[in-house]
């Protein structure tokens, strides 16, 4: 099982291969950043915190303070340590707005750290965060770069990366191919089971299942339901992770029409979210009828969506009585999958009188600019989770960049708050109770479906392990000879 090399699409390319500017999770480029940098720690099936490059990550003051132990000797890939100054030099980097970082939320959640010894780091919170592991193991601050590289500058750390993961580059030919090779210094030996990877981005569904399915990959990392069913009527092994939460409807909710939470209730009161996933992902995606999956110690069997079209139609005649007629734009980016829900949703609406949408197909780059700028009505978005920190609080509540719908509601903030700080597991569920009661008599959003972190692989193909957010772990990877 040790030796040989592997082809993996992936759902998109970097833009640059420094950590801070990487996301980790299956729809990103978390296979890219643990194959580089390798991981600090990991979740497993169950969530509980698995460590590898940290031996520890420890509080015992209800998360006030962390201190994190590392592995003695870690090397990045050029031979110099990888260490507690490293750690903090990175960390600190990502908490730093001028870096752009995916992750700043979760890095400005420390309000210190000083080094205690080589291998040593002591954190100071800016409010207790007593799992904060998941922030960590969850973002791009479970990846450690090697500081000098970093300080060479954005184009000499891109032509060469210098991580302590299971692979370094060898070469990365944008818009085509990413070549890996073995780092013969990664700590865990004998990982990595391969000796090459050969990256290759396919935003395509069709074009990556197809290719897996006749031999041209090896592997693909996937997240779209269809394909995974395909592949399964097929013979072909697949994974997917359980996740709450899941691909949601946002709406805006800092103007009208969705600033009157009636229109919200009356939008999600009038759609069949079967026929959506019938339409959307051939009636195979798992829908997320709660915030929470059943295998979730927060599961509750309270639904946050119930079709009712007489109540549908009530509100929109009431909203349309008051001269506030519910007429918006559904602003969709162009693939597949966002674009049929946007289709669909306006197919439905049009069978209800006082309702209207338009559709906006918007590039990426002006989606991203029309969220920020808060310049939208209804749009795609997602929130999905293992633990419902970190991701939860910042999808609804506060002034973050995740808050997508806007929503502000002093109930469903403290709730969220009590969630995070909660000191028993019991304390928990009942604070997230509470998140799931406002969250359905507010309607800021509409769940469509769980998300579909994934991997669609060769028959002989092996060792295919996901944390976090359906982050696939490359040194694990094997194929049977």
């Amino acid at each position: 099982m040790v030796g040989g090399a592997a082809s993996i699409l992936t759902l998109s390319e970097p833009r640059s291969l420094d950590p801070a500017a990487l996301g980790n999770a299956y729809a990103t480029t978390g296979l890219l950043g643990n194959a580089l940098y390798g991981t600090l720690m990991t979740d497993d099936e169950s969530g509980e915190v698995r460590y590898s490059m940290a031996e520890s990550f420890t509080s015992t003051d209800g998360g006030a303070t962390f201190t994190l132990k590392l592995r003695p000797e870690l090397r990045f890939s050029d031979g110099t340590p990888l260490d507690a100054e490293a750690v903090k030099f990175n960390w600190d980097r990502i908490k730093d707005p001028a870096t752009g970082s995916v992750n700043l939320a979760e890095a400005s959640m420390i309000a210190s750290s000083e080094i205690v010894d080589g291998v040593t780091l002591q954190v100071t919170m800016a409010a207790p965060a007593p799992r904060y592991a998941y922030s960590l193991l969850a973002s791009t601050m479970n990846w450690i770069a090697s500081p000098e590289a970093l300080r060479a500058g954005k184009e000499a750390f891109d032509r060469s990366p210098v991580g302590a993961g299971p692979y370094r580059l060898e070469r990365w030919t944008r818009q085509a191919t990413m070549d890996l090779v073995r780092n013969e210094r990664y700590w865990d030996a004998p990982k990595p089971y391969l000796d090459r990877l050969t990256l290759r981005a396919v935003s395509d569904g069709s074009q990556r299942y197809n290719t897996v399915l006749s031999g041209g990959a090896d592997l693909a990392v996937e997240g779209n339901w269809a394909n995974i069913d395909k592949a399964r009527q097929a013979g072909l092994p697949t994974d997917v992770m359980e996740l709450g939460g899941g691909v949601f409807v946002a709406m805006n909710t800092r103007r009208a029409p969705f600033d009157d939470v009636r229109a919200r209730q009356a939008v999600a009161a009038a759609l069949d979210l079967e026929a959506l996933n019938l339409a959307v992902y051939n009636g195979v995606a798992l829908p997320a009828r709660t915030l929470f999956g059943e295998s979730s110690p927060f599961y509750s069997d309270t639904a946050l969506q119930t079709t009712d079209s007489e109540k549908a139609q009530r509100l929109f005649d009431e909203l349309a009585r008051e001269g506030r007629p519910v007429s918006f734009t559904f602003t969709s980016s162009p693939g597949t999958e966002n674009r049929a829900i946007a289709e669909n949703i306006q197919a439905q609406l049009s069978s209800y009188d006082n309702v209207s949408v338009k559709i906006k197909i918007a590039e990426i780059a002006e989606l991203i600019s029309l969220r920020t700028s808060h310049d939208f009505d209804a749009t795609v978005s997602s929130t999905f989770f293992r633990d419902p920190e970190p991701r939860l609080s910042p999808a609804f509540s506060g002034d973050t960049p995740a808050n997508v719908s806007g929503i502000a509601d002093q109930q469903l903030t403290q709730a969220l708050d009590e969630g995070r700080s909660a000191p028993t597991q019991e304390d928990r569920r009942d604070a997230y109770d509470r998140v799931q009661q406002r969250l359905t008599a507010l309607t800021p959003v509409i769940f469509t479906a769980r998300a579909a972190p994934g991997v669609i692989s060769a028959r002989d193909v092996g060792g295919v392990q996901q944390y976090g957010l359906g982050s696939l772990l490359p040194e694990e990877l094997w194929i049977q000879k």
